[in-house]
């Protein structure tokens, strides 16, 4: 018989839960940063996996010398990384941190009066569409020394965020066999081989797909840099870059990166003539960036998105649109990893069942 009692019980049970979970999720809020290391110290593992291999299957290294070895690989990486391109990006952004932003909207007026007279050739009324769209009254150009100081900044901060990370990963490396041991201790016996299974599995294909997007990632920089290099683009190495890591964004990133290409282009080369200099070579980047991106669809991106994680592309390509349109950019980029850790989970601990074991066949 249900009483006031109870119903008064239920509902106190069910606010201290509300409260707990807020007070989680608030907790979780605040220690955002240290999510963030975490996790890019996760990622790092999983990138270094072969090499950790490598170091303790064949040369006998202890799991402290083959952690510290990795860790010092990656901070080689990370200097040689600031010595090829920092010094490029500082002296650019430092260059539009200083741009008077009364002479860039000036000069983007001529370059607005230079498209409207080649547009008028063509029998458009360029100035119409503008005044239409009210484009002239939105553009706000001091954003763009706004947007380079933000990443000046963010740059000087992440001093302490490498350091973090480098020590977390020092210790994910060094410690694998202990902290299964103590996972061993902590789970359910009845779930035991189901869970360290699923975490093998999800440490197997993920290390694949990491180590296969960084490789995309290689691939793509240098193919947009042979296309800037042959242009003459004078910023060739900060441009693909700034393009690659674009890349990171599946489908919407190559199409943002070709922008900022055609964009960069553009303004490197104000002051020569819009018709037969400026416009010309900016159409032949953005056809050299299509060709790329076109190489990239078709041979690396399947390769790494279906194969890496065994998953058809079509199935990737609905759950990237899917994570797009429900979370955004960032889910897009945490589709693949989060479907492939799904599925390996549903496999381990729902085999029987139709759905699943139609989803997860190729695991």
């Amino acid at each position: 018989m249900i009483t006031s009692k109870t119903i008064s019980n239920g509902i106190l049970r069910a606010l201290a839960t509300i409260l707990v979970i807020g007070i989680v999720l608030y907790f979780l809020y605040e220690i955002q940063t240290v999510i963030v290391y975490l996790c890019v110290s996760l990622i790092l593992c999983l990138i270094a996996n072969p090499l950790v291999l490598f170091l303790k299957n064949k040369l006998k290294f202890s799991n402290s010398m083959a952690a510290a070895t990795t860790i010092i690989f990656f901070i080689f990486l990370i200097v040689g990384f600031i010595l090829l391109f920092v010094p490029l990006i500082i002296s650019q952004a430092n260059n539009l941190a200083l741009l008077d932003t009364a002479h860039l909207q000036t000069k983007f007026m001529e370059t607005e009066k230079h498209l409207e007279e080649y547009f008028n050739i063509q029998h458009i009324d360029l100035n119409k569409v503008i005044k239409d769209s009210k484009l002239t009254s939105v553009l706000d150009f001091s954003y763009f020394t706004r947007f380079i100081n933000s990443i000046i900044n963010f740059m000087a901060d992440m001093g302490m965020g490498l350091v973090s990370v480098f020590f977390i990963t020092f210790f994910f490396i060094k410690d694998q066999t202990i902290f299964k041991d103590q996972a061993r201790r902590i789970l359910p016996d009845s779930n035991e081989d189901k869970i360290l299974n699923s975490i093998t599995k999800i440490n197997h294909l993920l290390t694949r797909y990491f180590i296969g997007l960084l490789l995309q990632l290689i691939v793509v920089f240098i193919l947009y840099l042979i296309v800037l290099l042959i242009f003459g683009n004078k910023n060739a190495f900060v441009i693909a870059f700034l393009c690659a890591i674009l890349n990171i964004i599946p489908y919407l990133g190559p199409i943002i990166g070709t922008t900022l290409a055609a964009i960069l282009t553009m303004i490197s080369m104000i002051g020569q003539d819009f018709q037969s200099e400026i416009l010309p070579k900016t159409i032949y980047v953005v056809i050299g960036f299509l060709v790329v991106q076109a190489i990239d669809n078709n041979i690396s991106q399947p390769i790494i998105s279906s194969k890496s994680v065994n998953s058809h592309p079509l199935e990737i390509f609905l759950i990237i649109l899917i994570s797009g349109i429900t979370f955004g950019i960032v889910g897009m980029i945490i589709a693949v990893p989060a479907f492939t850790m799904i599925k390996v989970i549903l496999k381990e601990f729902f085999p029987n069942n139709k759905i699943v074991s139609v989803l997860t066949e190729r695991i």
